[in-house]
């Protein structure tokens, strides 16, 4: 029994260590997603100030035509002085000069807050540029190291799982299925070591004689509260 009792516990720490390799391995993809999602939104948020420009753009090229077609309006204006021959003809077009003046004068107003406002955006366009080029290369070295690990993840769980093979090849038939009914019925953990009286599967204390036939490493003992396999481990003595 001694030596069944001892695969037991080797199955059961190789069974451990193949459960926490499967589960971060399972957790990998997640961290390609939420890697991805932080680029894309940074990509979005960069894709709205390059729209932003582009509308900021566009208005100042629509100031530029509006205050181009002023200045010619307001050079034939002039012009037209020349060919006055009353004075309520002069005066009308001198009200008619001012007038185009003032509003050429607030399109040029309109087109230097333009400006600035574009130069201003196009700075922090620029600066969250080569942010996201950063990120996109910081992402591609963390996606291909996750890619790596994923690829060392599953070597290690082919050992694992031919371990797990030939240890169960070395275990009696009856006591493999308790071992796989105990499992089943408690997440996986079918074989605890006890030390100073306390199992630390359910963390319960288990009866002062029970702990002393444990320490013979002689008979397969279960613990009476969560009727796992139990065994003692002196932690001192093992660190």
């Amino acid at each position: 029994m001694r030596e069944q009792l001892s695969i037991l516990i080797k199955l059961q720490k190789v069974e451990t260590e193949n459960n926490r390799i499967n589960i971060k391995k399972r957790g990998l993809p997640h961290r390609v997603i939420e890697l991805d999602e932080a680029v894309r939104a940074f990509n979005a948020c960069v894709e709205k100030d390059r729209k932003k420009l582009d509308e900021l753009n566009k208005k100042h090229r629509e100031k530029e035509g509006k205050l181009k077609r002023g200045n010619e309006g307001l050079k034939k204006s002039k012009e037209r002085l020349f060919a006055v021959k009353t004075n309520r003809e002069y005066q009308a077009i001198l009200k008619e000069i001012e007038m185009i003046e003032g509003k050429n004068s607030e399109i040029e107003d309109e087109i230097i807050s333009l400006l600035e406002e574009i130069d201003g955006i196009m700075t922090i366009l620029k600066t969250k540029e080569k942010e996201l080029e950063t990120q996109q290369q910081q992402y591609e070295q963390e996606k291909r190291k996750i890619e790596d690990e994923m690829l060392s993840l599953d070597s290690d769980l082919l050992v694992c799982e031919q371990k797990i093979h030939d240890l169960k090849g070395r275990i009696n038939n009856n006591l493999l299925k308790k071992y796989e009914t105990i499992k089943a019925i408690n997440n996986g953990l079918a074989v605890v070591s006890v030390w100073k009286e306390i199992c630390d599967g359910c963390h319960m204390n288990i009866p002062p004689q029970l702990y002393n036939e444990l320490q013979k490493f002689s008979d397969l003992l279960f613990c009476p509260n969560c009727n796992r396999i139990i065994y003692w481990y002196n932690k001192n003595k093992n660190g």
